[in-house]
């Protein structure tokens, strides 16, 4: 009855258009009315709580870092960087978008900024090139939601928090099936546009890649800083994401020079206000999460699921099949923040490696940002190209393909991420 309790109140609470925040808080009450223990205390603790951690201060300064890097020129200077290098090839600005991707996803870890940044600058590019738009729309889409799987992501972050589990190691293990992801992409593209008549980018001397490389040096060492000091214990994640913020503010500041003290204001003001979205979510979520536990429900939802328990990959395809249908639905951190303390229970009773299944859960829930009805990122791309949705949707489903086929390839072959992160450890 608790599951029925839990279920009823958070979806009826969001199908009447109450923000996620105060739908997980009004899940948390019902439950507490029902348990017979309603405190007003409780709900006041559990979200003081929720956002009492130090390892959730890398949020705000990552989430800084990335406003900065697109209003310094860091995000414009590594498309560039892309153009001299892939942009010649057939099908050049595909490959150039998704490069770019994989570039700025280790800067950020922000899907919908990535997206927004890739489009303004090559949507352009390859409408005049001859492209089909939608499906360019739908490429860079699919290209951007790399950026919470590859580190630093902000949804690591997260979830690790709400799950218990160590975001170095997390950050580590998402570095192969990141890269995965944009080979994938790689492949689909080729697939689709190799009967499309478009025109080809000259290709550039290596006199002019050198330039382009040059002129973007400052902004591909920001991910080698990050990574090599996390790797090799110099900071911690959350103050590599002071040094993420602090190093895009130098270089937006005094080396590109394009990032003015007059834009300051409105690129903290905007970092605020994402910051203040997500740790309210944050701390929200935990009300009901101390509820869910209180309440047994994963003991119950185990016992449903107890005749897989002994089958660990058949468990975990029921539960990416469950969390790709919630996916749809709900937003990046709502889902982590609503699901996390119902499956971690069950995950680690099977004996899954949680570093593993983070993984596999994020990827999971980054693609479906980019799955109708809500697909945050669809909206972002379908906005800045200024292409129908309908449309938008059309032209991402053989990339979203693309990802659900490496999805479901890490769930078979768990080795793809155990083993790179063993090493990387």
């Amino acid at each position: 009855m608790t599951i029925v309790v839990f279920l009823v109140s958070l979806l009826g609470a969001m199908a009447i258009g109450t923000p996620i925040a105060f739908a997980l808080m009004f899940c948390g009450v019902a439950l507490m009315t029902y348990m017979g223990i309603f405190n007003t205390q409780i709900v006041a603790q559990n979200m003081i709580e929720g956002a009492n951690s130090f390892i959730l201060l890398a949020i705000p300064f990552f989430i800084l870092a990335g406003e900065l890097m697109n209003a310094g020129g860091l995000s414009k200077r590594i498309i560039d960087f892309a153009i001299a290098m892939v942009g010649h090839r057939r099908g050049g600005l595909g490959v150039v978008a998704i490069v770019a991707a994989l570039i700025m996803a280790s800067l950020s870890g922000s899907a919908a900024a990535d997206t927004a940044a890739l489009a303004a600058i090559l949507i352009p590019m390859m409408r005049t090139a001859g492209y089909d738009v939608p499906r360019s729309a739908g490429l860079i889409a699919a290209g951007g939601i790399i950026a919470p799987v590859i580190p630093p992501s902000v949804a690591f972050i997260v979830f690790g928090v709400a799950a218990n589990v160590s975001i170095t190691q997390l950050f580590l293990a998402g570095i192969v099936p990141g890269i995965l992801m944009g080979v994938a992409l790689l492949i689909a593209w080729q697939i689709v546009v190799r009967r499309d008549k478009v025109a080809v980018l000259p290709k550039q001397s290596w006199a002019e890649r050198g330039r382009a490389t040059a002129r973007a040096g400052w902004a591909l060492l920001m991910p080698v800083i990050i990574m090599g000091g996390i790797r090799f214990g110099i900071f911690t994640p959350t103050e590599a994401g002071v040094v993420a913020a602090v190093y895009a503010l130098f270089v937006g500041l005094f080396v590109y020079r394009e990032l003015k003290f007059s834009q300051l204001y409105g690129v903290f003001l905007r970092a605020a206000k994402t910051t203040a979205v997500v740790l309210f979510l944050v701390a929200s979520a935990l009300v009901s999460a101390w509820l869910i536990t209180s309440a047994n429900i994963p003991a119950e939802i185990s016992g449903v699921l107890r005749p897989l328990m002994d089958h660990p990959t058949l468990l975990l395809i029921v539960i990416m099949v469950l969390v790709f249908v919630v996916g749809t639905a709900l937003d990046l951190t709502p889902t982590i923040l609503i699901m996390t303390p119902v499956l971690m229970p069950i995950v680690r009773q099977a004996g899954i490696d949680p570093v593993y299944f983070g993984v596999l859960f994020i990827m999971n829930n980054c693609i479906g940002l980019i799955t109708p009805p809500v697909g945050v990122v669809l909206n972002v791309v379908s906005g800045v190209a200024r292409v129908p949705m309908g449309k938008v949707i059309i032209g991402v489903l053989p990339f979203l393909l693309a990802h659900t086929i490496v999805m479901f390839l890490l769930v078979f072959f768990p080795q793809i991420v155990t083993v790179p992160l063993a090493w990387l450890r």
